[in-house]
């Protein structure tokens, strides 16, 4: 019916569904940020804004890694470093988000907890994922 102007791979082609299936999880974060801003939920300051950068994060990231999955295959990348180059960025929004969102849990969280440490293996993953894409798409 349709024809499309360019193909993704089946590598691409498959972390995009799975990526775009997680839009249905920020949803649903987004209607829990509604309960704790309505005052529903009990949450400190602090969790109330590592609860919004976790939403934020994830919804931001998620776009992003859409947007990389097609470039990374216009950088012509395979194996190792075509993995990377897809999977670095979508990985660094669930390590991300949940990292934030896991790091307030608890009753009455004013700091972080030691799962803290899942922001920054997002932070090494997007580094990685980004880096290798951009230095992917300069060399092809």
């Amino acid at each position: 019916m349709f024809e499309s102007a360019f193909a993704l791979s089946d590598a691409s082609r498959l972390l995009a569904g799975v990526v775009l299936l997680t839009v249905v999880t920020i949803e649903f974060g987004g209607a829990f940020l509604v309960r704790v801003a309505s005052g529903k939920v009990p949450f400190t300051e602090f969790q109330k804004s590592f609860s919004r950068a976790g939403h934020a994060h994830a919804g931001v990231l998620v776009v992003f890694s859409l947007v990389a999955l097609v470039l990374a295959d216009a950088t012509g990348l395979d194996g190792a470093w075509g993995w990377i180059a897809r999977a670095g960025v979508p990985l660094a929004a669930i390590l991300m988000s949940g990292g934030f969102f896991a790091a307030m849990a608890g009753k009455g969280r004013t700091e972080p907890n030691k799962a803290i440490a899942l922001l920054y293996a997002g932070a090494a993953s997007l580094a990685a994922g980004t880096l290798t894409l951009g230095i992917g798409l300069l060399a092809a």
